[in-house]
């Protein structure tokens, strides 16, 4: 028998568990490693601190989600010994393999911030929403916030889901327009990028929006510190950025594992061939979802897009073929923009946002880089797809490599009638 261990029952690693049990052979046995009995809807994190959506929503068993070919092992990772092609846990179980794939992901990293976790304001001046517990201890703070300075902070990239910190900006601004104190309060939003956003047109239109609610901006900050005792932010250039409450997004990093085994970078991310996810040292590990290296959007379109290319390259690269199939960095994500409307990017590693429509042109229906209600509901839609057509590997009639049909150049885009 041979033996493919994946690492991670998340997003990623439970679509390529899921796809590989119905197209590998029987000589096969599929085993997920994984400590956690439930899986979370991660992108329902950002709308708890406003009191919506309901925890039973976002979770789910994580045994009844794989396929019943797929072995797990409810376990943490201690260790990968490469050379000896075996997994070891921290129950001190070794799980021997032909093939590994790592999929666990990223987390949030407060602590390598210095003052974040130190000066008690963790949990009560200090916030992040990427987490389920932080969304939660978030919804309680902004209950009882009575008016301020709010600042939404990235402490550096890549982060999961690059345009949550954004999205929650323009979700605060709306929320306390609805409840009648946004006069009340003053909106910043501190990135370490040069612009609202890394693409240049994406970057325009969102730093427009940023402006038109009165969010204002403070780019290139890269911060040295938080200062707790007089509620802080202090930059590497010396800058400040006082707050009453301050919505973080700490450090990305990969899991500590990947670092104890000699596989990681100096973020923990596998270094990996960013078109077949094959790691750049060892012939028989992959690396895919937020755990990889690639210079792509972490987020769960990106695991969709490259699931397919990825389980047709492994299918060759087993049997000794060449992987022919190459993965272009196609994401897309929806940007919640408040007033139930929210904006659509597309794009992939060589072409950045563009204006038009998705998936079909003129038809839509959704708009791409245009704020609407349409984009609104495709995204609330989405938890649905994801339980029942992402996460059982099925496939979703959308090419997996970027399209430009129905995309126009910034120079000849028509005018369109915004929606209301």
């Amino acid at each position: 028998m041979r033996r493919l261990v994946v690492l991670g029952a998340g997003t990623a690693g439970t679509m390529v568990a899921n796809t590989l049990a119905r197209r590998l052979s029987d000589e096969w046995i599929i085993t997920v490693v994984e400590p956690s009995d439930v899986h979370h809807y991660q992108p329902g994190y950002l709308r708890l601190p406003f009191g919506a959506g309901s925890l039973k929503s976002l979770s789910k068993s994580t045994r009844q989600l794989l396929h019943e070919r797929v072995g797990t092992v409810r376990a943490a990772v201690d260790m990968v010994l490469p050379d000896e092609k075996v997994v070891v846990t921290q129950d001190a179980e070794r799980l021997a393999y032909n093939v590994l794939v790592i999929a666990t992901g990223v987390e949030p990293r407060p602590d390598q911030t210095p003052g974040m976790l130190d000066g008690g304001e963790w949990r009560r001046s200090i916030h992040e929403f990427f987490t389920l517990d932080g969304a939660v201890a978030l919804r309680a703070a902004l209950a009882d916030f009575p008016g301020g300075r709010v600042v939404v902070h990235i402490v550096d990239m890549p982060i999961k889901c690059p345009v949550a910190p954004l999205e929650f900006a323009f979700l605060a601004d709306d929320w306390f327009q609805r409840r009648g104190m946004r006069g009340d309060v003053e909106l910043v939003y501190v990135t370490p990028l040069s612009d609202a956003f890394t693409k240049p047109i994406a970057a325009q239109l969102l730093g427009r929006m940023l402006d038109d609610r009165g969010i204002a901006l403070q780019a290139d900050f890269v911060v040295e510190r938080v200062d707790c005792e007089h509620k802080t932010l202090v930059s590497y250039d010396g800058r400040e950025v006082p707050f009453d409450l301050l919505v973080t997004v700490p450090l990305n990093m990969g899991a500590e594992y990947v670092a104890r085994s000699g596989l990681g970078d100096d973020l923990n991310l596998v270094p990996v061939d960013r078109n077949t996810f094959l790691s750049t040292t060892f012939d028989d590990i992959f690396a895919i979802g937020d755990a990889s290296d690639i210079p792509t959007s972490k987020a769960g379109s990106v695991a969709h897009f490259s699931v397919e290319v990825f389980v047709d390259n492994l299918l060759d690269h087993i049997e000794g073929r060449p992987m022919t199939r190459a993965f272009d960095g196609h994401a897309n994500c929806f940007i919640e923009a408040g007033d139930a409307k929210a904006l659509l990017i597309d794009f992939n590693y060589e072409t950045e946002p563009l204006p038009g429509r998705y998936p079909l042109p003129r038809l839509g229906p959704f708009h791409l880089l245009e704020a609407t209600r349409v984009n609104h509901w495709g995204k609330l839609a989405f938890r649905w797809i994801y339980w029942h057509v992402l996460l059982p590997g099925r496939r979703i009639p959308l090419p997996s490599a970027m399209s430009m049909a129905g995309k126009q150049t910034v120079a000849t885009r028509e005018p369109e009638r915004s929606e209301v």
